[in-house]
């Protein structure tokens, strides 16, 4: 279980997120202030009517230690001048949607590989000490676009190391499938969906990590204190069959299989085999770490971790772990959105 420890690390600093105003961003925020407080957080984004609303549901107590700076990650000059101060740094903002950067595939690269190198840069150049990355379990083996800049963007951030010099600067990814409820994902489409009676299935086979907000959130924060600089973290959490999640949300509808969507892959992968011989398991996460190893090789060993056998693969296929009817119940219950909020009422949960 992906738990978060003591924020003493973060006293007297600051903290940018950039693409601050998503989900994980408002949930990192409010974990910083409540966890230190003598931390400042600095929300990085493009959008002033979204900043605007994230600030109104902050307290009196809590907005003096809000920093809000408009700007793009696609503009080096304007990140040079947000991070001037600052200690530690998130970089969450990025283009994801799958189709979206089939039909618009340079402006997937410009923010997500050239936002990447910006962001580097910036750090480097005001010797922020840890740096951690948002990446996605489509740059493991990528097959669209969205995935091919994201463990492109991956890449940079690990050899972002080479570049530090005598700079405390550090540079680590974290990576993760499927956060519960997000925007986009499978369980809000099913719960918008189940009252229509039907709830298209694309392939009967199909597995999904599932992560929630708060383990996200954990794990960013854990990475941000322990990282070496190099490594790519890995949670280890539960599957889920999509069939089963259906069954869940809409036990009584119909599931017609509409055909795997293009870009799509059937089962997730965050660790591929090639990444394996790389790898260090813990108790609640996994390690990939560098090909070159830039601060020495035992350092995570130091920490309990353990290689994974010849030829470990991870994916939602093939795990351990799986969520069950009970478990997926409590997380669709707990989601802070309406037709969850009816859901479980319908099922006297509320």
């Amino acid at each position: 279980m992906l738990t978060l420890t003591t924020l003493e690390f973060l006293k007297s600093s600051r903290i940018l997120i950039t693409g601050g105003t998503g989900s994980l961003g408002q949930k990192l925020t409010r974990l910083i202030l409540a966890g230190n407080p003598s931390a400042t957080v600095i929300i990085y984004s493009r959008d002033e009517f979204k900043q605007f609303q994230m600030h109104q549901t902050f307290t009196e107590t809590e907005r003096p230690r809000l920093r809000f700076f408009l700007g793009d990650v696609r503009d080096g000059d304007r990140l040079r001048r947000a991070t001037e101060g600052v200690t530690h740094l998130i970089h969450a903002a990025a283009l994801k949607q799958v189709p979206a950067a089939e039909y618009n595939p340079f402006e997937f690269v410009k923010t997500n590989i050239i936002g990447a190198e910006n962001v580097i840069n910036a750090a480097l150049d005001n010797k922020i000490k840890h740096v951690v990355a948002l990446s996605t379990d489509k740059a493991a083996n990528p097959i669209n676009l969205y995935g091919a800049t994201k463990l492109c963007s991956d890449k940079l951030f690990v050899s972002g190391n080479s570049y530090s010099g005598s700079r405390p600067t550090r540079f680590c990814v974290v990576r993760y499938g499927n956060v519960v409820g997000s925007r986009g994902s499978v369980i809000p489409f099913f719960l918008a969906k189940r009252k229509s009676g039907v709830l298209p299935i694309t392939d009967e086979r199909m597995t999904r990590f599932w992560i929630t907000l708060d383990q996200g959130a954990a794990l960013v924060l854990n990475a941000l204190r322990e990282m070496r600089g190099g490594e790519i973290w890995v949670p280890r959490i539960p599957s889920m069959r999509v069939t089963d999640t259906a069954r869940v949300i809409g036990p009584n509808c119909q599931y017609p299989v509409i055909g795997i969507r293009p870009g799509e892959k059937l089962h997730e992968v965050m660790i591929p085999v090639d990444d394996g011989r790389e790898t260090l398991q813990f108790d609640d996460h996994f390690i990939i770490r560098p090909s070159f190893s830039w601060w020495g090789s035992t350092w995570h060993k130091e920490k309990g971790g353990t290689p994974c056998p010849e030829g470990f693969y991870y994916g939602s296929d093939n795990n351990t772990q799986w969520v069950t009817d009970e478990q997926l119940t409590a997380m669709i219950a707990g989601l802070d959105l309406p037709e969850a909020k009816e859901w479980a009422a319908e099922r006297g949960l509320a």
